[in-house]
């Protein structure tokens, strides 16, 4: 490894120090640019009640659902019957397609596979 001399510049360490003293004390202006907005709400769970309702008005069955939600394909079965709760990114999608059931289908691409489901 190479020795390098370092200059050192008294005049330049004070500056730098005075520069974050004064930002700091908040009487320098900051240059970076800072957004604030409000966090969404966490959706609200959903009752088996409103599962079973939301999947119906989408006229599909309960194994072609969990695939357009990509979760495990026991979890509609055990969401309808209360066994267990959606969370998460599942919950999230549900709440989307339970204010507009189009936009799940809209946001599947097509894969080329066809399913049939009843």
């Amino acid at each position: 490894m190479k020795d390098t001399e370092i200059e050192f510049n008294a005049d330049d360490l004070i500056s730098a120090i005075e520069e974050v003293c004064d930002h700091a004390k908040g009487t320098r202006k900051i240059t970076m640019r800072t957004s604030q907005f409000a966090l969404p709400k966490k959706p609200d769970s959903m009752s088996p009640k409103q599962f079973i309702a939301l999947r119906r008005t989408l006229k599909m069955s309960q194994p072609f659902f969990t695939q357009m939600l990509d979760v495990r394909p026991g979890s509609a079965a055990s969401w309808e019957k209360g066994r267990r709760k959606s969370s998460g990114p599942a919950l999230k999608i549900l709440g989307v397609a339970q204010k507009h059931p189009e936009a799940l289908m809209e946001s599947q691409g097509t894969s080329g596979d066809l399913i049939e489901y009843a």
